[in-house]
């Protein structure tokens, strides 16, 4: 593992002192990660020197940092620093360290490292909600645990995009064959004292699926069944939306706009059914 994620990437950038603290971080969920900030040594005119910064420790404040560096000058705990300045800007990070002209770079800079930010340790506690619980997890259990909730995750989202679609595709699936058979769907609801009936009649007969068993397939539905005569029954569903449309819209509703909508929706539903099985073949997802 070590030799896949040799550290932390912390954000600020920064260097990390020896590797036992990322060790057991990743071995045992807890260890203390020991930074300093990187920094260069620069010459300046007139013989002196200064300590370029130009980036952090994680979670150092850079001004709390300055401040820190100003405040052990005027206390004299350092010696050996004229100037202080952020030049920061949109290119970069930079805090330039001037020192006086016999000040020893070396000396100043072990300074910085022992009483400011410049050098600080990062505490690792990997505690984390593992099905529901906080657990101290290692680096392998942290990935295991996140990869099992994106898989559950992706599980859950599939499973709600393909019945949404299947529901869609169930309602076209009727209209469909009532436009296959539009004359005898519009007799028979004409005919029927009222819409309890007419629905019982939609549901109980058989009608011909003709060139709508393809799609009855494509989409892959349990509930769609075809008779052995190539005949299908409506669900109630179905014969509600059936009903539910005016005369004048049914007819007007071709049968092309409903296959092409049957085979954009059986495509979806493919890929669906693809995500939720690739796990299974160990494919992932």
């Amino acid at each position: 593992m070590i030799e896949i994620i040799p550290g932390p990437d912390f954000p600020t950038g920064g260097l990390i002192l020896g590797r036992a603290g990322i060790y057991s971080a990743y071995s045992t969920g807890r260890g203390s990660v020991l930074m300093r900030g990187r920094v260069a040594i620069e010459p300046m005119r007139n013989d002196r020197e200064s300590i370029v910064i130009t980036e952090i420790p994680y979670q150092v404040n850079k001004a709390t940092m300055i401040e820190k560096m100003a405040e052990l000058v005027r206390d004299k705990r350092i010696e050996g620093i004229s100037d202080l300045r952020d030049e920061s800007d949109r290119e970069g990070y930079r805090v330039v360290v001037e020192l006086k002209r016999d000040a020893n770079a070396d000396v100043v800079l072990n300074q910085l490292y022992r009483y400011t930010p410049l050098q600080t340790s990062f505490g690792c506690n990997m505690v984390a909600l593992n099905g529901g619980k906080p657990q101290l997890l290692t680096l392998m259990e942290v990935l295991n645990a996140f990869v099992h909730f994106r898989e559950e995750v992706v599980s859950r989202r599939t499973k709600f995009l393909l019945n949404k679609a299947r529901e869609r595709a169930h309602v076209l699936v009727g209209l469909a064959i009532a436009v296959a058979n539009i004359d005898e769907i519009i007799a028979l609801i004409r005919r029927a004292p009222d819409p309890a009936t007419a629905r019982e009649q939609l549901m109980t007969r058989r009608w011909p699926a003709a060139d709508i068993a393809p799609l009855i397939r494509l989409i892959d539905d349990p509930r769609h069944v075809l008779n052995d005569d190539n005949t299908y029954n409506l669900s109630e569903e179905q014969a509600r939306a059936i009903l539910e449309l005016r005369l004048q819209r049914l007819t007007a509703l071709g049968r092309d706009e409903i296959a092409d909508e049957l085979n954009k929706i059986g495509e979806e539903i493919k890929d669906y059914l693809a995500i939720l099985a690739s796990r299974r073949n160990g494919c992932g997802s």
